[in-house]
């Protein structure tokens, strides 16, 4: 199915998502943020309403359709002021992967709360000394018997506080090869040997950044998620997604700057006119919109090739996707606060906070210029400098 012309059912549950979001908005988000607590009311609500799960199988809760609808109720909900950042990771990454590879019984676990938004999961890939290579991964699985022991540490963990268990890639021994692969467990929040340290964060979001060390963690058999031999298979089933729903994140984020610049540049008047009147005001507004619709258009295709099952597809379009919805996302604020001037720095009028959350996009969960060596060697054909 294409997005270039959205489905009827696509609508309705775009302008069903927007009047949820518009009954909280940007001020409950801010008040969420500056009182350090969660948008636990939203995220309830819209698992309730069934938006948290809208992607997930309907036989475990969910929706039973695909990352392009997850997608849209993302951006619907940062257009209103108040994107959940969990939910890139806990229906989008956690959900998806489960879906796909869990056992029958690791589904029925975990879907059905996730799909609910009565459970979150949190997901734990990035390492202190890994970075943008995922080679390099030091958190390490070996066998015990039956049992799995984890041992490594992660850092920028979104959401650990808040999250019943997390995803957390480790990397095990072919016994064929002695190579390193990536592996897939489940760590309850209470396990033994799993403890987590705040990161302080410049970032204006209610979701906090976590360090976690896995000390010797003993681990169930039925903790792995997926067959042990699939590796960076199942991991990008839950990157890709990952990727369409941070554009998701950063589309959502510079529609609302604009309009709320928009609203501005109307009524505000420094001379005769308004200052939207002024090309100088409404040129970068105007070219924000259009670099933020030709974003959504790079997202909703890569959400469709991966719903279709097109996963080498889905890869190049999901960071195309996230490169350029992360772009317009720092240009629309930028633009933004100028039009508004000193009151674009100002808590009343919301938007200084943005400066430094729509950057995110650009540097997680892949950087830019990774994303640029991934088209210029995969797509291109270029030779690699790393």
């Amino acid at each position: 199915m294409t997005s270039l012309i959205e489905s009827p059912e696509r609508r309705a549950l775009r302008s069903a998502v927007a009047a949820l979001a518009a009954r909280y908005g940007r001020d409950y988000f801010a008040a969420a943020v500056r009182e350090g607590t969660h948008a636990d009311e939203l995220w309830a609500e819209a698992g309730k309403l069934g938006y948290l799960g809208v992607a997930l199988p309907e036989a475990y809760g969910g929706g039973g359709a695909g990352i392009a609808e997850l997608a849209l109720v993302l951006e619907e909900l940062g257009t209103a002021g108040c994107p959940l950042l969990m939910m890139v990771v806990s229906p989008a990454i956690c959900g998806t992967v489960i879906a796909r590879f869990g056992t029958d019984a690791q589904k029925s676990a975990w879907l059905p709360g996730l799909a609910a938004g009565t459970t979150r999961m949190a997901f734990g890939i990035t390492e202190p000394d890994a970075g943008s290579n995922s080679h390099r991964l030091t958190t390490t699985a070996r066998r015990d018997g039956t049992d799995w022991i984890l041992t490594g540490r992660k850092v920028f963990i979104s959401g650990v506080d808040v999250a019943d268990a997390t995803l957390v890639v480790g990397r095990t021994e072919d016994a064929r090869s002695g190579r390193l692969k990536p592996c897939l467990f489940v760590v309850g929040r209470d396990t033994p040997g799993f403890t987590r340290r705040l990161i302080p964060m410049d970032v204006s979001s209610p979701e906090k950044q976590f360090e976690l060390v896995l000390d010797a963690v003993r681990l169930p058999a039925d903790a792995l998620v997926g067959d042990e031999d699939a590796g960076l298979l199942q991991l990008f089933a839950g990157l890709n997604p990952e990727r369409v729903m941070t554009a998701a994140f950063a589309i959502g984020m510079g529609r609302y700057a604009v309009a709320r610049a928009v609203a501005y540049a109307r009524t505000r008047r420094v001379w005769d006119e308004p200052i939207g009147a002024h090309q100088a005001v409404a040129h970068p507004l105007a070219q924000s919109h259009i670099e933020l619709e030709l974003a959504r258009l790079m997202m909703y295709k890569a959400a469709d090739l991966y719903d279709a099952g097109d996963d080498a597809g889905a890869g190049e379009a999901a960071n195309m996707a996230k490169y350029a919805a992360a772009e317009a996302a720092v240009r629309a604020v930028d633009h933004a606060v100028h039009t508004l001037g000193g009151n674009g720095l100002s808590t009343e009028f919301g938007l200084a906070s943005l400066i430094t959350a729509a950057r995110v996009a650009r540097v997680a969960p892949v950087s830019r210029e990774m994303i640029l060596n991934y088209v210029s060697h995969q797509t291109l054909g270029l030779p690699k400098s790393y």
